[in-house]
């Protein structure tokens, strides 16, 4: 079983120690081969144009998919990181890779770096990644795709000091992330590996 993790710097591990970036922790405990692909500031357009190379050249089994929230604080529409995440999604099941979706987690707007302040309004961002999550929703039920709510999973445990910043984890916020990714990767059935 091989899982590939394409994003932005939530699947890099963005400020963490390579051992405790959750993509290492989940392999270590699932005991699969996940490869990281995450590039700290990347938009869906640049994880679209990598995905021949990252995914498909990698002939993986589960392509996992989270990002858009930098097109957003770079300014771009909604329906720009939309059209990525569909194509990306297509393309895998075309090639036979199961893609599953990972939802992002929301912003903590009152801990955004001062210096990123001044790049946009993170209200408006954190207003927008929710329409975002429920556009995930109803685009996952139409093309019988899986999810993984970080969003939501996140929200209960964001009163742990799990956060370096307002938008990246530190070794704890990773380690929840971890545990959430393996409870919901794998089938519920281990013959269906």
């Amino acid at each position: 079983m091989k899982i590939i993790c394409l994003g932005d710097s939530l699947t890099y591990g963005y400020g963490v120690r390579r051992s405790k970036v959750w993509t290492k922790l989940a392999q270590d405990k699932l005991g699969v081969e996940i490869i990281n692909e995450g590039i700290s500031g990347d938009t869906s357009g640049g994880m679209l144009s990598r995905f021949h190379n990252c995914v498909y050249e990698q002939k993986p089994d589960m392509v996992f998919i989270m990002g858009g929230v930098n097109d957003l604080i770079a300014g771009a529409d909604l329906g720009v990181v939309k059209a990525n995440i569909m194509s990306m999604v297509l393309q895998a099941k075309a090639r036979h890779i199961e893609p599953v979706i990972g939802i992002p987690v929301d912003i903590q707007v009152e801990n955004i770096n001062m210096g990123w302040s001044e790049l946009t309004d993170f209200n408006k961002i954190s207003e927008e990644i929710k329409i975002y999550r429920q556009w995930i929703f109803k685009f996952c039920k139409s093309f019988n795709v899986r999810y993984i709510d970080f969003y939501e999973k996140i929200k209960n445990a964001d009163d742990e000091n799990i956060r370096m910043d307002g938008l990246h984890f530190n070794e704890r916020g990773n380690e929840i992330i971890a545990e959430i990714f393996c409870s919901e990767i794998l089938p519920k059935n281990p013959q269906q590996l």
